[in-house]
């Protein structure tokens, strides 16, 4: 019983190769004929275009900076010299969206004192301003004097 199994899974798998095997045949002879025709085609067509970077909203912009970008400098990719210091951050359940506060800073100075609320959080167009970033309490000019003092 178990033979004769094993003989008709054989002959199964052999017809199914023998199909592939014909397919194959025939798609081979084709290609010839469609490789022969991209004179006629648009040239543009043969350069192959990189596929367009998805742009991130504030919050998937914040997700990869420590403690969720509080603290750093994020701008919309438009703005010449302007840009929010994220001081709050409200995270909806998803994760990819909420609702987001900060400090206006233009030209790397304060333009406001009190934090508001930022509008176009979800909008595709934002970007984090490296020159501007998070400054640590050894980089500030007073922790150098406080050294000084000490010694």
């Amino acid at each position: 019983m178990a033979a004769t199994l094993m003989n008709r899974a054989i002959s199964r798998t052999e017809t199914v190769g023998a199909f592939r095997l014909s397919l194959n045949l025939l798609r081979n002879f084709s290609a010839p004929a469609a490789a022969a025709s991209p004179s006629t085609e648009n040239p543009s067509s043969d350069s192959i275009k990189p596929k367009r970077r998805k742009k991130k909203n504030l919050i998937e912009v914040a997700q990869f900076l420590p403690n969720w970008g509080i603290g750093y400098h994020m701008a919309k990719a438009h703005w010449n010299g302007v840009s929010y210091e994220i001081t709050k951050i409200n995270l909806y359940k998803d994760g990819r969206h909420g609702k987001a506060w900060g400090i206006v800073h233009k030209d790397g100075l304060r333009a406001a004192e009190a934090p508001k609320k930022i509008s176009g959080v979800h909008k595709r167009c934002w970007k984090y301003i490296p020159n501007l970033s998070k400054t640590t309490p050894a980089t500030t000019g007073s922790a150098p004097a406080a050294e000084v003092q000490a010694a």
